[in-house]
């Protein structure tokens, strides 16, 4: 089996235990796998797997959550749960969707894939202890919806999907755990250290490549950034920001003034 079509069978997976089991599966066994990085992958099925529920919806229909009651918090963490399931879809689908990078390319992503498929299982076995689980609740379908408008440009995908939407954890993570730990979820606040222990790299990996796509087409990473930003409908950014987070994910100290003007 070679390593990029697998990845994407595995994209395609519909049952969020079983894909996220496949994901640290497929990144152990990534070394006795050939690795083709100039095939032209097509799937024969829509994109991404998924399970029936839970349903989608605009992202300005669904409500806010309290985690000051049992069911406000279960709620919160499945909304957790649902950007991790999505962020096992987002690696998987940057390690067939994209030909002709290097091979620590797809290193790097089957990682995030693997770690992100940790953090879903974690959350969701949690949500088994408030009588949840995922699947239960209504949910968004933005971070998809960014891949799908970035799906032609290797580069806006690393610019806009894990230095934009999935670096955005890292300045939401703090306050959600101080909300938790005066919730008395202290089992959450310890899934999130993990969670936000492997997002810095999540970002950096971004940052890495975003900054290699850049110098192989001679762009400023910097000024290319707000454009793309533009061109690609992508959400501002607003603070705070977890500033210390940011720099060991690789954001220079350009970009994050950027961000906070």
């Amino acid at each position: 089996m070679e390593l990029r079509t697998r990845a994407l069978q595995v994209l395609l997976i519909p049952d969020p235990d079983e894909k996220a089991a496949a994901a640290r599966a497929l990144y152990d066994q990534r070394d006795t796998l050939s690795l083709d990085p100039d095939a032209l992958l097509t799937p024969d099925a829509a994109l991404p797997g998924r399970p029936e529920r839970p349903r989608l919806m605009s992202v300005l229909q669904v409500p806010s959550r309290s985690p000051f009651t049992i069911e406000g918090r279960a709620a919160l963490l499945h909304a957790i749960a649902h950007i991790e399931f999505n962020a096992i879809n987002l690696a998987l689908d940057a390690v067939w969707r994209f030909p002709g990078m290097p091979t620590d390319f797809y290193a790097d992503w089957l990682l995030v894939a693997a770690e992100e498929a940790l953090h879903f299982s974690l959350l969701d076995k949690h949500l088994r202890t408030l009588g949840r689980r995922y699947g239960d609740f209504d949910a968004h379908d933005g971070l998809w919806s960014m891949a799908r408008r970035t799906e032609g440009d290797v580069l806006a995908r690393m610019a806009l999907v894990p230095r934009t939407l999935e670096a955005r954890g890292l300045d939401a993570t703090p306050p959600l755990q101080a909300k938790l730990g005066r919730a008395g979820d202290h089992r959450a606040v310890e899934i999130l250290d993990i969670i936000l222990r492997d997002e810095v790299g999540h970002v950096r990996i971004g940052n890495r490549w975003y900054r290699h796509l850049c110098r192989e087409r001679g762009l400023d990473p910097v000024a290319l950034y707000p454009r793309l930003v533009e061109q690609f409908e992508a959400p501002r950014l607003r603070p705070p920001f977890n500033v210390q987070a940011r720099s060991e994910a690789g954001f220079s100290d350009e970009e994050i003034a950027y961000l906070s003007s």
